[in-house]
């Protein structure tokens, strides 16, 4: 998965704003300190597609995102960005104007732009207000370096007075101002932003620094006109921090699984390929190119791979999140994101109609989701065949577990499918459990025997903790060792990746973050009993004169 892209619906290039923007800051704009200070831009084509998409428009010309967010590795320049942006939003044609015929020509200063027929036309806000987040009380934060630079140095700078630029305010020239702010000082004021540029929201842990977050996403609804937005740079958190950048993270696989009805989120992450040799340099070569883009050009990669992936003083993870921009693992995570993409095989034949399969079903009548996961028999091939989950936000106050709809899901695998194995966690379920055994035990080739008690289908998770333990422990030793396959699913990977490591007597299983997380982790249990249901039948005698039976002599003449 090296890049993940979230649009809304709708989403055209050809709407927005974006192409002006290139050409503004191509114009206007100079490298800030650094190696290259004060040369002229040039943008390359990802961060021009990006522009073009951070300005996309609607068909009645206004924004089609509130929240941008641009994740990406280290050294990628991701603040030097955001500081044209807020430069072009400060001073440029930011804001619709109407939709041209063609010809139609922008001119500010010695820039001149013509339109195309169809593009959509710019023109300057009406009292910009640029924040500038910083997450020290010490530093100004790179971004406002940036600005302050160009308009100290670059073209933007002619013609302010004197005292217009300064460390801690950029007064504009015909109303407005560029400030930066750190927790305090954003928390004091109720400010009226037109842009708000959070930089590097991936350190925003703190209590501190999430309050200035909400303060300034909160000020962004004040001003209709103006359209204000907000504007993420950063590179990849550190899963289970629960910083800023995360939260946002999560919102973005919400709406990629069609999970949120709030659509308005920008979301461009690129990494490296999951399935990495640390030990082969030109491996580790090749996926700092892909995750670096075109600025792997003029990055030192081989030294990257000595100095931080090679060096025994730093941790491995560590460089995997900074330099890959891969979301590694939370400390007690079951499963790094790495190792679970590093399973997906697009290229594997679907689970289809008629196949023999292993099904597990997990149940819930509250909070937690209910699910049923098939694996097939031959290669042991995941599908989701039902989720049912709380929705988020104000929706899933009135939510319940649809078990009627379970009830169908378990029914209709069976028609699709020669199901050969079948276990059910019989919590809050037991009446629907009893059912299934009735009517489908004859067909499975195994029962969930335990102990005295011989049910053809029930699975109690609060009794069957050793088997189930062992399981969690084998799944993840597949996992690893890229013995499991899946098809990409977002819901089962949120879950798997939602799996925390839960010692107990028996060994290491799998629980929630804690009890009343709502981060679910029902198709993670799903997987864990699916493989295991499938393992008792590969084991079974029913399965090996099954096959035998099967099996069809060819004589060869």
């Amino acid at each position: 998965m090296p890049r993940e892209l979230v649009r809304a619906p709708g989403h055209d290039r050809a709407h927005s704003l974006g192409l002006l923007a290139v050409a503004w800051v191509e114009h206007f704009c100079v490298h800030g300190p650094g190696d290259v200070q004060g040369e002229p831009v040039e943008l390359d084509d990802e961060f021009a597609e990006f522009l073009t998409d951070a300005y996309a428009l609607n068909s009645d010309g206004r924004r089609l995102y509130s929240r941008a967010a641009l994740v990406r590795p280290k050294g990628r320049a991701k603040s030097e960005l955001a500081g044209f942006l807020g430069l072009f939003d400060a001073f440029g044609p930011a804001r619709f104007a109407g939709w041209a015929t063609g010809g139609e020509v922008f001119r500010w200063r010695d820039f001149a732009y013509r339109y195309a027929p169809g593009e959509p036309m710019g023109r300057p806000l009406v009292y910009p207000f640029v924040r500038c987040l910083a997450t020290e009380e010490a530093q100004t934060g790179n971004t406002y370096d940036v600005i302050h630079f160009n308009l100290q140095h670059g073209p933007l700078g002619d013609g302010l007075p004197s005292d217009a630029v300064g460390l801690t305010r950029v007064l504009l020239p015909d109303g407005g101002e560029i400030v930066p702010s750190t927790a305090s000082s954003s928390a004091k004021d109720g400010g009226k932003e037109s842009l708000a540029i959070f930089d590097e929201p991936h350190l925003y842990i703190t209590p501190e620094l999430r309050r200035m977050f909400k303060t300034v996403d909160r000020n962004l609804r004040k001003r209709r006109d103006a359209e204000p937005w907000a504007l993420l740079t950063s590179t990849m958190y550190q899963p289970g921090e629960d910083s800023v950048l995360e939260a946002i993270d999560r919102q973005a696989q919400a709406i990629r699984e069609n999970r949120a009805r709030a659509a308005r989120l920008l979301w461009d992450h690129r990494e490296a390929p999951p399935d990495v040799d640390l030990t082969d340099l030109d491996a580790v070569v090749a996926a700092l190119a892909e995750a670096y883009g075109p600025a792997a050009g003029w990055m030192d990669l081989p030294g990257i791979v000595r100095d931080e992936f090679w060096d025994l003083a730093k941790d491995p993870s560590e460089a995997r999140r900074y330099f890959f921009n891969q979301r590694t693992a939370a400390s007690t995570a079951w499963c790094s994101a790495p190792e679970w993409d590093a399973c997906h095989v697009p290229d594997t034949a679907p689970v289809s109609d008629g196949d023999e399969v292993a099904l597990f079903f997990d149940g819930s009548a509250g909070d937690d989701a209910t699910a049923l996961l098939a694996v097939r028999m031959s290669d042991g091939h995941a599908l989701v065949l039902h989720i049912d989950e709380r929705p988020p936000g104000p929706a899933g106050k009135a939510w319940r577990v649809d078990k009627a709809a379970a009830d169908l899901a378990v029914r209709k695998a069976f028609d699709q499918f020669d199901v050969l194995g079948f276990s059910a966690d019989v919590r809050e379920f037991e009446s629907y459990v009893d059912s299934w055994a009735l009517d489908y035990a004859d067909r499975l080739l195994i029962d969930a025997t335990t102990g005295k008690h011989r049910h053809a289908v029930a699975f109690d998770m609060r009794v069957r903790v050793p088997e189930f333990t062992a399981a969690v422990e084998r799944a993840h030793a597949d996992i690893r060792q890229k013995t499991v396959s899946h098809d990409g699913d977002l819901r089962l990977r949120r879950h798997v990746l939602n799996a925390r490591r839960a010692p107990n007597r028996y060994g290491v299983s799998i629980a929630k973050a804690n009890r009343d997380s709502p981060h679910k982790i029902d198709l993670a249990v799903c997987l864990i009993g699916g493989r295991m249901v499938r393992r008792l039948v590969l084991a079974s005698e029913r399965y090996h004169r099954r096959k035998r039976r099967n099996r069809r002599v060819v004589v060869l003449r």
